[in-house]
């Protein structure tokens, strides 16, 4: 939930802030109702407000907000758990090649760190939520009995689609998720021609729309895209206008106004970088530093990208074919293997890590 920011007393302040999560918490509250969450896969996540989980559900094609009940606020030097894979893997009755951990997200409340896994491989895979405290302990999200509402996609790929290596494109139906302002903004694909696909859903739920159709200009494949979905994105706000930016296969860099996502769009986003090929973007967040907004990637094969956001507004759109332009970047060299993260306050990130063994661990860095 964005900051409200009133210039008076700060008394005054911390009231008008606590009438305004108590309105939320009520208005949210009439959406949930409590039952058991039939999730089919656990994917992307994003808190909203007052301890509400957004879980993209790419298999059942649809988006379940869960209400975790985790709003007391408190404060967290960081998590650190070595062998979190085998952990996690022990606490579901399985080995850690059996398992998949998805997605991390990092309640703004409580500062626990919540985990989508999959237990099993494959489509018959079985989804788990799970938090980690300060402590390392490991606990499971009940879905059995749960306050939740759903909404569903209405143009998700088919379960039987596949792309040309023969991969689901029904599993890529939702593939990154993000909180602002009363809205869900959704990545993923569509069963469209113009498959590339972004959703603004209004939260509390009532209906997805089918969405906006994404064209980008690839400059590393030299060509405009349409079927390739954002892989990874954040919410940015560039002059007054609210962004995102959102990071490709190959990986292009790209943003696009929100404003212009309406149903049935078809949105051109402008490439602002071409941060190198046979790269996958894994995850991303914005924080200050040093007076300055910087961008925190995570890659496959090109390890953490830091960027400066200054200036972002002035770079034009790359329209030619290249390897590497636009927005510059540096690569964090102590930073290895990261796969997952989140910001956890305004100077740390959790991260999951896969070190040198292949066990994946997770660890509290300070922004760097």
């Amino acid at each position: 939930m964005s900051a409200l920011t009133i210039r008076v007393g700060a008394s005054l302040c911390a009231a008008v802030a606590a009438a305004l999560m108590s309105s939320l918490a009520h208005a949210d509250a009439g959406s949930l109702k409590v039952g058991k969450a039939n999730l089919q896969s656990a994917g992307a996540l994003a808190f909203g407000p007052d301890g509400v989980l957004f879980v993209g559900d790419s298999k059942a094609g649809a988006i379940y907000a869960l209400d975790t009940q985790d709003r007391k606020l408190a404060a967290s030097k960081g998590v650190n758990v070595q062998g979190l894979g085998a952990k996690v893997a022990a606490a579901l009755g399985t080995t850690p090649d059996q398992i998949a951990i998805n997605d991390l997200a990092v309640n703004p409340a409580s500062k626990k760190v919540y985990l989508s896994v999959s237990r099993g491989l494959g489509p018959d895979a079985s989804p788990v939520l799970l938090h980690v405290d300060d402590s390392g302990a490991i606990d499971t999200v009940s879905l059995d009995n749960i306050k939740h509402a759903s909404v569903a996609l209405p143009n998700a790929p088919a379960h039987d689609a596949k792309d040309r290596r023969g991969a689901s494109l029904r599993l890529e139906a939702i593939t990154d998720l993000a909180y602002v302002d009363g809205k869900l903004l959704v990545a993923g694909l569509s069963n469209e021609e113009f498959a590339s696909n972004l959703r603004v859903v209004p939260y509390p739920f009532k209906e997805a729309t089918r969405g906006s159709s994404i064209e980008i200009f690839h400059g590393a494949h030299g060509r405009l895209e349409t079927n390739a979905p954002v892989r990874t994105f954040v919410p940015y706000t560039i002059g007054k206008e609210a962004n995102i930016l959102a990071a490709y296969t190959c990986t292009p860099l790209v943003k696009i106004p929100v404003a212009q996502l309406t149903p049935g769009a078809k949105v051109d986003g402008t490439t602002i970088a071409e941060l190198g090929n046979r790269n996958r973007p894994l995850d991303m967040v914005v924080y200050q530093k040093g007076g300055g907004d910087h961008l925190l990637m995570s890659n496959s094969a090109r390890g953490v990208m830091k960027m400066s956001l200054a200036g972002v507004e002035k770079y034009t759109a790359i329209t030619e074919q290249t390897e590497s332009a636009g927005l510059p970047y540096e690569t964090v060299a102590d930073l290895k293997g990261v796969e997952q993260l989140d910001r956890l306050d305004e100077t740390k990130a959790v991260m999951l890590v896969k070190n040198e063994a292949g066990a994946i661990d997770l660890k509290t860095i300070g922004l760097p």
